[in-house]
């Protein structure tokens, strides 16, 4: 099963809203259809910093995002030649560089980072292929308000090399989960999921290109629910209103 609050699950042939070349998206979980409980009070609106690493794509589709490209303050990256960086300076964006190399450890880096994120005006942090680790403080200066992407259905093949794990154990069905951020790795409160079969020829390469069609269809919905107020944390509990 997996869990994505903006696709109502109806009928199908087993594999529950696993993504198929040429079919879309679709599933079957019974005779039920899942929706998210909309429960609690939405709050205030809320700016973000978007951190990436690579070269934006997720970036790409945050910005083409008509609820979220108003709420993004900054776009941040700890590497000067990051392509992101050009892909927001292009919509006009405002993006800085915290790099790792000026700072003797993660925790110097992440504080460095986290003031960067403050002075901006940013109250939510959004991680778009940052490749680096944030210290337990950066956590705790942003808590429930960090959101990060994962090439997998968590708790599997959490890490960098997850699509690489779902290829090496010859899973049938990986996917993309977008969750809270906590100190420990990938181990945050799940808000969506989506899946994608895994095709018997496909390479590490192949199988990564379609994980993120998925990305870039899920990600905006949810940092836009996100932004708006809609989504929040109460604990460990995913809050929708």
């Amino acid at each position: 099963m997996f869990f994505d609050p903006f696709l109502p699950l109806r009928g199908g042939n087993g594999l529950e809203g696993v993504h198929r070349p040429g079919h879309g998206i679709g599933g079957n979980l019974g005779s039920r259809t899942y929706t998210p409980r909309r429960i609690g009070r939405r709050r205030s609106q809320i700016d973000i910093a978007v951190l990436a690493s690579g070269s934006g794509t997720n970036l790409q589709a945050l910005i083409e995002a008509p609820e979220v490209r108003p709420h993004i303050r900054v776009v941040v990256s700890d590497r000067p030649e990051a392509p992101a960086l050009g892909r927001a300076r292009a919509a006009g964006i405002e993006t800085a560089v915290v790099p790792w190399s000026d700072h003797p450890d993660r925790a110097s880096f992440s504080v460095a980072l986290a003031d960067l994120v403050e002075e901006a005006g940013a109250k939510g942090v959004v991680l778009a292929g940052f490749m680096r680790v944030l210290s337990a403080d950066f956590v705790e200066r942003f808590s429930g308000r960090i959101l990060n992407i994962h090439p997998s259905l968590l708790p599997a093949f959490p890490g960098a090399r997850a699509v690489e794990g779902a290829i090496g154990h010859g899973v049938k069905v990986t996917g993309v989960t977008v969750h809270f951020v906590e100190e420990a790795v990938d181990t945050g409160p799940i808000v969506a999921q989506r899946a994608v079969e895994v095709l018997p020829d496909d390479t590490v390469d192949t199988l990564h290109r379609r994980i993120q069609v998925e990305e870039h269809r899920l990600y905006p919905r949810v940092v836009a629910a996100f932004v708006t107020g809609a989504l929040t944390l109460e604990g460990r509990r995913v809050v929708w209103s």
